[in-house]
């Protein structure tokens, strides 16, 4: 946690009840203000006596040099995780939507087109080369995160998605990213950087993140008859370049 920067600790008060209050309030300044319905409003409301803060744990990275440990923060019941959820519904098939072509979900799907690729490009030359983006949910700033979100949401020309507004996912989304706590050790902490691994929205705006953060070195790969992938925070480009030039 201490190498992350991400995190603040609290101590031993409870920030429970305070965040249960404050998100219900806001919730209802949004729905008085017609930033969401009175439907959306009751869908995302916390009820006190089903709410709880996460819990972070660890789980080791089994498939990396030295089994470095990547920490999950569980937060089934966490004050903001029906807003998360219910955003990440309406964004997530919009993201796999723009970025198609350069994400993957499965190492079948690498396989299957890098053999696809390999069948008309294969050379003596060609280079294959993996990156891992370092603490991707909590590298990225929460202000940046949510930016990515609006500009994926203006890529695609929209101003609302179903009943609800860009402006109101924009807003959500800022209040999920700021208030993420929890409990670990007896402590009580706020995620001050990056979202929390392990709730829904923060996959998504990572995607839209790194989605735009890449768009530059996708169209250079693309443009040299290259293949780019990446999932989430594992990057795969295979390409017929010197190896000078690729790390350039």
């Amino acid at each position: 946690m201490e190498k992350t920067e991400a995190y603040q600790c609290l101590g031993v008060n409870d920030p429970l009840p305070n965040l249960i209050e404050r998100t219900n309030k806001y919730l209802l300044d949004l729905r008085l203000a017609h930033w969401i319905t009175q439907k959306q409003h009751e869908i995302l409301c916390v009820k006190p006596s089903e709410a709880n803060l996460a819990r972070l744990y660890y789980l080791p990275k089994t498939h990396k040099p030295g089994t470095p440990l990547r920490s999950i923060v569980s937060g089934l019941k966490h004050p903001t995780i029906k807003i998360s959820t219910y955003l990440d519904q309406l964004l997530r098939p919009l993201f796999d939507k723009i970025a198609l072509k350069t994400t993957t979900t499965s190492g079948f799907e690498v396989m299957k087109q890098v053999y696809e690729w390999s069948t008309n490009n294969l050379c003596k030359e060609t280079l294959l080369c993996t990156i891992d983006v370092v603490d991707l949910y909590t590298m990225i700033p929460q202000t940046e995160g949510v930016l990515a979100i609006k500009k994926m949401l203006d890529y695609l020309e929209l101003k609302e998605i179903g009943d609800l507004k860009i402006e109101s996912i924009i807003r959500l989304s800022r209040f999920v990213m700021k208030n993420n706590y929890f409990l670990y050790e007896g402590q009580y902490y706020h995620q001050i950087r990056g979202g929390a691994m392990g709730s829904p929205l923060t996959l998504t705006i990572a995607n839209c993140y790194m989605f735009f953060f890449e768009r530059n070195i996708v169209k250079q790969i693309t443009n040299a008859g290259g293949l780019y992938l990446r999932y989430i925070d594992d990057m795969f480009i295979i390409i017929n370049w010197p190896e000078w030039h690729l790390n350039k």
